[in-house]
Order: structure tokens, then C-alpha cells, then sequence
């Protein structure tokens, strides 16, 4: 039996590529090739965490976000030929790939094109509904055709409550064969000793990344606490250098931002949902901040806001003073359950 297996995952942010990780360690414990396909820092972060694995470059999506969130939805649809030009770019690149080489199956975290009629090809996303104000009946439509054409898709969260997508991973209706994995996360729960009071975890697409970076080190700058960034900047050598009170990293990888987190008493990020899992497992203390206009962050954000688990709120609206109620939310605690990844993959020998 052929035993490579492609993991392809999106570039938008990090997310895509960091909730992958844990299906790649899982697949090379049972025996599997990984061979990685993405393009730009998706693909330079996993690069990183898994030097010794081939990689493939994919199309790019050129996803970019709007400086305001009033202009999210039309600055996505007029991404829109962009998105649909990189999906057909995908599929003839797929097909060359089969041509070249054999595979048992292929998993795509979002990447619509990433799949082949003669493979056992997997779908993963939290996102059955897809939130986007007035028009989520139209979106959900649209990405759930997508979705039909894989084989299986997988979805990272528990499939009844408690879970952590709600209504995202959980919609009333769906014809999409599901399998609930259990929430997704690279990272382990450690007691540790704390060594910084606050962790600012950035990732994302530009602009808003610099944009929640310029804000957040304006307002820690006038802060007596012990703060470190991390910037979700994945350039060729790691950088680290000492502001006053904060530590700043370009990035960290692997067991160094597990153990930054873990020895952090909060973490202030975006409300992404593989941030949402990563926290979860780790069993944080957070304050969510979501991306401007990202209807699905917002929605994650609120509810956990609603639940009394994480403050959260605007982009425009943070100040030091949001901090001073964290003691009445609960903070995030792990819903996570043990996968039978063995199980899981058998899947890859159906076709």
C-alpha cells in the first residue's frame, strides 16, 4: 500500500497550518509519508516544524483584508475571482502532482481545489455555517457545494455540548458527511512557573496584523507589567529583542511557544478558532480581540464573552481598563478527547 498522504493547508493567518500539525506528527506515528502543499508563511511555518518533510508550493489565494471592518465584506468579494482563479489553479496542480506520484489519500484544511476523484480526499473545517452577515444562507450555500465534492470532512470540535464553535461547526441543517475529531491542538497542558504576566499572540492577514501590533505596543508601553509579543512574523532566523518591559519575538515555534504560553498568566490574541482550541487545551486565562469585520471571529469572540470564559472586545475599543475584570470569566479549559488517528486513517484505503 502506498503510504504518502498530502496535507494541504490554507494560507490565511497561521491557523490553518498549526491545527495541520498535529495530523502530521499523528500520520508519521502510523507509518505514513507526509508531504506538505501550501504556499507563503503556511507553508515557511511547517517548513520549520518539519524540516525533513518534502513540501509543495500551492497557489496563493492572495487573501487580503480591509483597513476597516465596514469594507470586510466587499474587500472578500472582490478577493472573490482571486479565490476562484487560485481553486481551479489548485486542481490542475493536484492532477499534475497524481500524475507524478502515488498517494493513499489527501487532507485539505480549506483548500477547496485540494483534492482528486481516484483518492480518498478529506475536508477539514469548523465552519458548516459560514457567518457573514445578511448573506450567510448565500456563503454557507456556496462553501458547503465546495465541501460536497471531498469524500469526508472533518470537523475539529466535539459534536455535541459542550463545544467550542457552536453554531459555526454545529448548524441545524447539513447534507455534509461529518466527522467530529475532537478540538485540534499541537500543544500540552504544563504547570509552570510564570514568567511574564501578559502573552500578546499575533497572527493574520495584513493589515490588520501591523494594525492590532501598533495599538496593543502603544498601549503596553505605558504598562508596569511583564509583557511578550509575539508577532506572528515567520522570517528566515528567529529575532528577539527587549523593550523596556516587553519581550518581543518574530515567532516562536513549537515547544518554546507551548512553554511561553504556559508561562503566561493571559494571553490577548485574535479570536481565531485554532487559537480558540490551542488556549483551550492549555487551559488559559484570555482576552480575545477579533479581527475587524471577520464575522466569524466576532461570533467566537461573543460567545465566549456571553458563556463568562473570555472578555473580549473591538479593535478600536482596547485600553488597559479592559483588563481590570478578567477575575469575573472562568477563562478556557480543554474539551479535548483522545483521537483514534489509526481509525481515522483507515479511511485512506477506501478507494
Amino acid at each position: 500500500m502506498d503510504k504518502k498522504v498530502l496535507v494541504a493547508p490554507l494560507n490565511w493567518g497561521l491557523g490553518h497550518a498549526t491545527r495541520c500539525i498535529p495530523i502530521i506528527n499523528a500520520l508519521l506515528h502510523e507509518g505514513f509519508e507526509p508531504v506538505i502543499a501550501s504556499d507563503g508563511v503556511a507553508l515557511a511555518l511547517l517548513k520549520k516544524e518539519f524540516p525533513n518533510l518534502r513540501t509543495k508550493e500551492l497557489p496563493s489565494y492572495k487573501i487580503e483584508y480591509s483597513k476597516k471592518a465596514s469594507n470586510f465584506k466587499l474587500k472578500m468579494l472582490l478577493n472573490s475571482p482571486k479565490i476562484a482563479h487560485a481553486i481551479s489553479a489548485e486542481k490542475k496542480a493536484i492532477k499534475k502532482l497524481v500524475e507524478e506520484e502515488k498517494f493513499a489519500g489527501i487532507i485539505s484544511d480549506n483548500r477547496m481545489g485540494v483534492r482528486h476523484k481516484s483518492i480518498p480526499s478529506v475536508f477539514i473545517t469548523h465552519q458548516l455555517t459560514v457567518l457573514s452577515g445578511n448573506t450567510t444562507s448565500f456563503s454557507t450555500k456556496i462553501h458547503n457545494k465546495y465541501i460536497k465534492k471531498f469524500d469526508l470532512c472533518w470537523v475539529p470540535d466535539m459534536a455535541d455540548d459542550p463545544n467550542l464553535s457552536g453554531e459555526l461547526g454545529h448548524p441545524k441543517k447539513s447534507s455534509v458527511p461529518v466527522t467530529y475529531l475532537g478540538p485540534l491542538s499541537r500543544f500540552e497542558h504544563q504547570v509552570m512557573p510564570k514568567k511574564y504576566d501578559i502573552m500578546v499572540l499575533l497572527s493574520g492577514p495584513e493589515p490588520q496584523r501591523t494594525l492590532l501590533e501598533q495599538k496593543l505596543f502603544q498601549e503596553f508601553e505605558q504598562s508596569d507589567k511583564k509583557i511578550v509579543f509575539v508577532r506572528g512574523v515567520i522570517e528566515e532566523t528567529h529575532k528577539t529583542y527587549v523593550k523596556n518591559n516587553i519581550t518581543i519575538h518574530n515567532y516562536l515555534m513549537g515547544k518554546d511557544l507551548e512553554n511561553a504560553i504556559n508561562s503566561s498568566n493571559l494571553v490577548i490574541s485574535r479570536s481565531g478558532y485554532t487559537t480558540v482550541m490551542d488556549l483551550a487545551k492549555l487551559k488559559k486565562k484570555a482576552f480575545f480581540i477579533p479581527t475587524p469585520g471577520q464575522f466569524e471571529q466576532e461570533y467566537l469572540a461573543q460567545r465566549l464573552t456571553y458563556n463568562k470564559l473570555v472578555p473580549s472586545c473591538d479593535q478600536n475599543e482596547f485600553t488597559l481598563k479592559k483588563l481590570r475584570d478578567l477575575n469575573m470569566y472562568k477563562g478556557l479549559s480543554s474539551f479535548s478527547t483522545d483521537i483514534d488517528y489509526g481509525e481515522l486513517f483507515h479511511f485512506f484505503q477506501s478507494k
